[in-house]
């Protein structure tokens, strides 16, 4: 839902980051995939309750998240191939995370995590299907210009789920309380973009 506008402010530091970074002589591949193993030491942190150190790795990640579009516009090096490795690893990502906190405490926080996840399928699930579907149809992108795929606006889109994250880490004592909360935000986002991918797919079809 705020995807939208955080993504115009946080343009230009990416992009004078990036620019910084292509001097350098990084790619964007690299970018993704030290970013991707940097945010997975939040599985081990979280499960060991060093949520401060959880946060940093976290909020790492999700820079890198960025940079690695980031730097691909500067450098003219965006691909397919590189979208498709930057979401594949966001999701891992994600998920890495809501473990983290089941095994902080699997007796208070375990069917919570396992309720965020089963969320966390319907978002990703929704997210892909309608990306394959608005390809195979060529559906315009109007405010996802910058992205490797076409998706459907939601309730909780990445923005969301990086502020999700945070509070997690800062309240990490009421996880079951927010991911819940999370959860049926998210199921939320399943259902409209179920509803609107599906309606907006058969009206390209001409179906009735």
């Amino acid at each position: 839902m705020l995807d939208r506008w955080t993504n115009e402010w946080i343009k230009p530091p990416l992009a004078s980051i990036a620019k910084g970074l292509a001097g350098r002589g990084v790619t964007p591949n690299q970018v993704t995939v030290v970013s991707f193993l940097v945010g997975m030491l939040a599985l081990p942190l979280l499960a060991n309750e060093a949520y401060g150190l959880a946060l940093a790795v976290i909020l790492i990640n999700r820079l890198g998240d960025g940079l690695d579009g980031a730097l691909a516009r500067h450098t003219g090096q965006a691909s397919d191939a590189g979208g498709f490795l930057d979401i594949g690893l966001d999701f891992l990502f994600y998920a890495a995370v809501v473990l983290g906190f089941a095994l902080a405490d699997p007796a208070a926080n375990a069917l919570a995590a396992a309720l965020l996840l089963f969320a966390f399928i319907g978002t990703g699930s929704s997210f892909l299907a309608f990306a394959i579907m608005a390809t195979k149809h060529d559906l315009a992108r109007p405010h996802f210009e910058h992205k490797a795929f076409y998706y459907l606006h939601g309730l909780t889109e990445g923005t969301e789920t990086i502020l999700a994250f945070v509070i997690f880490c800062l309240w990490p004592a009421q996880f079951a309380l927010l991911a819940s909360i999370f959860a049926a935000a998210c199921l939320m986002t399943t259902g409209t973009r179920l509803w609107g991918g599906f309606h907006t797919v058969r009206a390209r079809e001409g179906g009735a």
